[in-house]
């Protein structure tokens, strides 16, 4: 069995490291973060992370923390399928072990008997059905079964993370490359935006200001998903605080307006999801609300020219406002995933470390109605356990 005090206490501490990581849009700095974190606060001797070069053959060794901080040594590149680490990769098997001198794999068993190097853990950082690199971590210390578990939240929030900062960085280089030679300064976002923007002419209002790579980014992707949308009105505005980009779509379907058509197009949610997480770990926002008539969509999205503090990684649906007689977005929540009041109830109680019986007390319930409803709700959440639940729950906001 787990420990699910110790688990609880694990996750607190794998949220401050998301909180730390939001908002920055470089790989390296992240992959920094989160192998001194493992290092600081969960006792590992030392942790790396690699990254899969984009020949997809070989692991990059990017951040190195603890006992060994270089990254130009003997496994500063792994083929992948060499080794643990590229085994992981290639397979996508997550390992524990606490004999690792006894591990036939390992390199250089006197290395790990003569550092007293007991634990190894490793993770695959994946994406759906693509892997982007790998964590590992030592240790002096037997690990314990749940840190596998520990890892695995870990993972996901350093994936998302570490993609989202990839895809910034090639966005970049290609508009580098895109520049003609011995250009010294980057075009203006405004330039920028208009060569993204083909299906319509975009407008400017104010003077143009220096603006960070990552807020660039962001600005840009949203000339893409708008572009793909067919918009019809752009305008990019600078303010006092923040650079704000304005735009219309039409909400039309086979050429019909959506007042006298029968279903609302689809507006492709993931893209709205990625920009609004993309705006808020900047401390900005975005803003979507249908029109009258239901004729189109406005678009605000609203960037600051200094980000004011970092956002935890929010994974809820972009909010809309619209009149209740009016379209709005499709909705992007699964309704079989929709916990009850009462689910909501024991499962923020069991965030706290509460046990059963001390719910069951609280709620004035029986124990066994507490079981109940734990199990119900991870089969809704497709959790394999309470640690699990208690996560699924809070990356939507019910926690």
């Amino acid at each position: 069995m787990l420990d699910s005090t110790r688990l609880l206490f694990d996750l607190q501490q794998v949220g401050q490291i998301a909180q730390a990581i939001s908002g920055c849009l470089d790989a390296g700095a992240i992959a920094t973060q989160v192998t001194n974190a493992l290092v600081d606060q969960f006792d590992c001797v030392f942790a790396r992370i690699w990254l899969v070069e984009p020949d997809q053959q070989t692991l990059r060794l990017v951040a190195s923390s603890g006992l060994y901080t270089h990254t130009d040594g003997s496994f500063a590149r792994v083929p992948m399928g060499a080794y643990k680490v590229g085994k992981i990769a290639q397979n996508r098997v997550p390992f524990l072990s606490n004999q690792l001198p006894e591990e036939s794999w390992v390199k250089d068993r006197d290395w790990a008997i003569a550092n007293n190097i007991q634990g190894f853990a490793g993770y695959p950082l994946a994406v759906k059905d693509r892997v982007i690199g790998v964590l590992a971590t030592f240790s002096h210390y037997p690990l314990a079964p749940e840190f596998l578990e520990v890892l695995q939240v870990l993972c996901m929030t350093t994936t998302i993370a570490l993609d989202a900062a990839l895809q910034a960085q090639r966005s970049l280089q290609v508009l580098q490359n895109s520049r003609p030679v011995g250009s010294a300064a980057a075009l203006p976002l405004s330039d920028q935006l208009a060569a993204v923007l083909t299906s319509t002419r975009l407008m400017l209002m104010g003077t143009e200001q220096s603006l960070s790579p990552c807020v660039v980014h962001v600005f840009l992707r949203a000339a893409e998903v708008l572009n793909q949308l067919g918009c019809n009105y752009c305008r990019l505005t600078y303010g006092d605080q923040s650079a704000n980009l304005e735009a219309l779509i039409a909400l039309t379907v086979s050429g019909l307006p959506t007042d006298t058509a029968q279903t609302a197009p689809a507006l492709t949610p993931p893209q709205f999801l990625e920009l609004q997480w993309m705006a808020t770990c900047l401390g900005g926002t975005l803003e979507l609300q249908v029109g009258t008539q239901r004729r189109a969509l406005q678009c605000l999205l609203q960037l600051p020219y200094v980000n004011p503090f970092p956002q935890a990684i929010p994974l809820t649906p972009v909010q809309t406002t619209a009149d209740p007689l009016q379209a709005a977005p499709p909705e992007i929540e699964d309704s079989s995933q929709r916990l009850s009041e009462r689910e909501r109830e024991i499962i923020k109680l069991l965030a706290q470390g509460m046990r059963d019986r001390d719910i069951a007390r609280e709620l004035h319930i029986s124990e066994s109605t507490v079981k109940f409803h734990i199990n119900n709700s991870a089969a809704k959440l497709s959790a394999k356990n309470r640690y699990q639940t208690v996560y699924q729950a809070a990356i939507r906001g019910w926690v």
